[in-house]
């Protein structure tokens, strides 16, 4: 089980690491957008809503590093003065309960919304008329990255409370 949950978060943290590049174009679409809006008085058709594309899929591909670094917002009012087996059984059980149920229909439906956009070739219907269909399908993606980063972290969990891990 350490195997599959070592190779989930080397994948994570290589897309996640990349996504993160995505920085990189969007603030050169804002600069671009301000400059042509402020400066020259004529804003882009496309500026708008290419910086919620890149951000949008930043965003999300970003989700799984996220949680695999333990980054996401959690109440710990309940588990901070536990020892790690009792942290990890408390985890073991929300993940179980709670993140696996709720993350396998998430990641259904996503796909679902995804491939329907892809099979007719979603377009958004604005003046620049962009593809959103790739959009969709890499937002898509990140729900299945984030859902595997949540079995890497249940997997952990059972190992912190069997004792193989700290």
């Amino acid at each position: 089980m350490d195997a599959i949950a070592t190779t989930i978060d080397k994948l994570n943290e290589a897309i996640g690491k990349a996504a993160s590049l995505l920085v990189l174009p969007l603030v050169a679409v804002v600069f671009y957008e301000i400059i042509m809006r402020y400066v020259f008085d004529r804003p882009t058709v496309w500026g708008f809503e290419m910086t919620l594309f890149i951000y949008g899929v930043n965003y999300m591909l970003g989700l799984a590093l996220t949680e695999g670094r333990g980054g996401h917002v959690s109440v710990d009012v309940l588990t901070m003065h536990l020892r790690p087996r009792a942290k990890a059984l408390m985890g073991i059980i929300s993940y179980t309960i709670l993140f696996v149920p709720v993350w396998v229909c998430m990641v259904i439906w996503n796909w679902k919304y995804a491939i329907n956009s892809t099979r007719m070739l979603e377009r958004n219907p604005t003046s620049w008329n962009p593809s959103v269909w790739p959009i969709k399908l890499l937002m898509a993606l990140g729900v299945l990255l984030l859902f595997l980063q949540g079995i890497s972290t249940l997997i952990r969990h059972i190992q912190t409370y069997r004792g193989l891990k700290d």
